[in-house]
């Protein structure tokens, strides 16, 4: 029994980050909302340090109602900024991360959560984990 539990819960995580890493840039995520006439999550993370950010991935972002409601009305992008070096990212994507820093993050807040239009423009921000439960942070990526 554990084993198909344990079994199930990695296929549902690589699922929930496959999804999320399908575009692998944030302007193929823009060009892909703008297409498909959706907004634009953008979180800014440090996936292999910051707390607050693996929480709000586990609690947020890989949940079966996030996963639902995102796969209809948003398209999401992680700029993540891991430290250790078996989690780097390609430098393209590094270079993409960082340019979005310097825009929208240059203070370096982790987590920094942005729904955004599909001209990068911000509709609304958190600059921490939010205190929503998940159903009002949807409910607020609704409105």
């Amino acid at each position: 029994m554990r084993k198909i539990i344990y079994i199930i819960a990695i296929l549902f995580a690589s699922h929930a980050s496959a999804q999320e890493s399908l575009h692998q840039t944030f302007n193929q995520s823009i060009e892909k909302a703008k297409t498909e006439n959706k907004k634009v999550l953008l979180y800014f993370s440090g996936s292999d340090w910051c707390a607050p950010c693996v929480k709000f991935k586990k609690q947020y972002i890989l949940t079966d109602p996030f996963i639902a409601f995102s796969s209809e009305n948003l398209v999401t992008y992680n700029a993540d900024f891991p430290r250790l070096k078996k989690n780097q990212l390609t430098k393209e994507i590094t270079q993409e991360n960082e340019a979005l820093a310097e825009k929208y993050n240059n203070t370096g807040i982790f987590p920094l959560i942005l729904l955004l239009d599909t001209d990068g423009k911000i509709i609304k921000k958190w600059d921490h984990l939010p205190s929503e439960t998940l159903e009002e942070f949807i409910a607020k990526l609704k409105s």
